[in-house]
């Protein structure tokens, strides 16, 4: 492997330095990136038998915010609790757009990585190549053994900025479904959480 990685030149560094960031980005983003973490079972239930049980104190929503993006949500809906319908909804949709900021971190990155991988193999592999004829001259003669390893080693670059890319996108296109899908359900337990307090659901 290091061999390979030598002789396909300096351009599949920059390869290297792409798939050991996207690797370091889809471990944290699955470990941030649980359920468990994100929208703890339970927990719309527990906050409303809460408040039911001992009102809003400081205490309650510092310690429901502590808990997951989701307790941020359902805490800065109960700061509010006594306020209209209407300022409950955008102070929850204010916290909401931080929360799904965060949930969102360091995608559009791994997405970049996705794209840009192969342009830079494709462009390890032009630099290649223009190595490969430049070395060529009418004194030295033409080796076609050479010419062939040398061509075959310049497609290192776009065969690694391949293998980099598609892991990187597919693993976007997943972590890209499931923070929409978090939004979505934090949206819902939301608003079951301003019904509940106004009066219009039990």
């Amino acid at each position: 492997m290091l061999g390979i990685i030598e002789a396909a030149g300096w351009p599949i560094w920059l390869i290297i330095a792409a798939s050991v960031t996207a690797v370091t980005i889809i471990i944290e983003r699955l470990l941030t990136l649980r359920k468990s973490l994100v929208l703890p079972e339970g927990l719309l239930a527990r906050s409303v038998q809460e408040y039911r049980s001992h009102g809003v104190t400081p205490e309650m929503l510092s310690k429901l915010a502590a808990t997951s993006p989701l307790g941020r949500v359902l805490a800065a809906g109960l700061k509010n609790v006594k306020s209209s319908r209407e300022i409950m909804k955008e102070s929850i949709e204010e916290i909401g757009g931080a929360v799904a900021h965060d949930l969102e971190r360091y995608l559009s990155a791994l997405g970049t990585i996705a794209t840009v991988t192969p342009l830079l193999g494709l462009f390890g592999t032009v630099i290649g190549m223009i190595e490969i004829f430049g070395a060529q001259n009418p004194a030295s003669g033409n080796n076609p053994a050479m010419l062939a390893h040398g061509i075959s080693v310049a497609l290192y670059n776009t065969a690694f900025g391949i293998i980099v890319a598609v892991p990187a996108l597919l693993f976007y296109r997943y972590f890209r479904s499931k923070v929409d899908g978090f939004i979505v359900e934090m949206e819902q337990q939301a608003i079951k959480l301003v019904e509940v307090v106004h009066g219009d659901r039990h």
